[in-house]
């Protein structure tokens, strides 16, 4: 029998410090060559230990082949230059110093294939990879080629699909494409980004899921949701369309969020990654601030298509912090787990 409320995190949890500096975004590599490939590996083979122990049912490498959520997929193709940088308007909130598109965008090898291969290899649990979805990808970058945001969405999601067909035939089970550009571009998303995010996920058989968040706990982003007033609609302009795609799961942030619950009801049918766990603050949730969260969001979504879920990802956070998070969501997906199976 498939568990009631399965718990997965959205995406990252911190690296050890021996990897990268820790409680840091962008943080570089401590190792290179051979030595950064073991060193990744092992620190998948501990995030994964500290998934498995927490009680954590669909289980991912805790993103430690990933340096950051987006670049680490771009340095693999071809048509991007590193060296050449131009400072952009990140989500419309933060300046970054960001890669330049030089050429046509190419994918001439796998970028997390191995890595996959080798978590798989590790569990027997249902597996989920994260990767850049195409609107997020070219938000991220300075467009010195195709000159159209559009254009180089379409690029990326072509892209996109071969990695993800090597991912599900490497045993990958549920395939995450993380969104946060649709919570700021509504115009876009509608006219083309879900679209593209459809060509991104043409062909797969694997479930398939979009995270969109109002981002990590760093400050211009604390700073952008101390602009968007009590209620956070963003959600409202995405959720028809994605509720009309193919896309299986749609993975969001409730908890401390002023997200309207009952926004849930636009995306009725739909697998719900609920977030029941800030990943903004170092403050510990109780299992019952967790349980009460998926409470709510049950008024919305039918309790076999609610998986308890972090918010974002947790990699500027201390350790001990992200393990006292993952056995909240556990311990209050359990409590709600057993009052609906009485």
């Amino acid at each position: 029998m498939k568990k009631l409320l399965p718990t997965s995190t959205a995406g990252s949890l911190p690296k050890p410090s021996w990897l990268a500096q820790p409680e840091k975004l962008w943080s570089p590599w401590k190792l290179e060559g051979d030595q950064l490939i073991e060193g990744k590996q092992d620190a998948l083979r501990v995030s994964l230990q500290e998934q498995s122990v927490a009680g954590i049912d669909i289980v991912s490498d805790g993103e430690q082949s990933r340096q950051h959520f987006v670049t680490t997929f771009i340095e693999h193709l071809e048509g991007v230059d590193f060296e050449k940088r131009e400072t952009v308007k990140i989500r419309d909130r933060y300046d970054a110093s960001v890669p330049t598109v030089v050429g046509p965008v190419v994918r001439k090898k796998p970028v997390f294939v191995e890595d996959a291969k080798f978590l798989r290899q590790q569990t027997d649990q249902p597996i989920k990879w994260a990767l850049p979805g195409p609107m997020t990808m070219i938000d991220t970058l300075y467009d010195n080629h195709y000159k159209s945001r559009e254009k180089l969405a379409w690029e990326f999601a072509k892209i996109l699909n071969q990695e993800a067909l090597e991912l599900e035939a490497a045993g990958v089970d549920i395939i995450q494409f993380d969104e946060p550009a649709f919570n700021v571009f509504f115009d876009e998303v509608n006219e083309w980004g879900i679209a593209t995010l459809e060509r991104a996920i043409e062909g797969l058989k694997c479930e398939t899921a979009v995270h969109i968040c109002y981002g990590y706990g760093i400050q211009a982003n604390t700073d952008w949701k101390k602009t968007l007033g009590s209620e956070w609609r963003q959600y409202e302009e995405a959720f028809p369309k994605l509720q009309k795609s193919s896309i299986d799961i749609i993975s969001l942030e409730c908890h401390n969020s002023h997200v309207p619950m009952d926004l849930l009801k636009l995306i009725r049918g739909k697998k719900v990654m609920v977030g029941a766990i800030d990943v903004a603050n170092h403050q510990i949730e109780t299992p019952e601030e967790v349980a009460d969260t998926l409470r709510k969001a049950l008024q919305f979504v039918d309790a076999d298509k609610l998986y308890p879920c972090t918010n974002c990802g947790m990699a500027p956070l201390p350790r001990s912090v992200a393990r006292g998070k993952l056995n909240a969501l556990t311990a209050g997906a359990a409590i709600v787990r057993n009052e609906l199976l009485k």
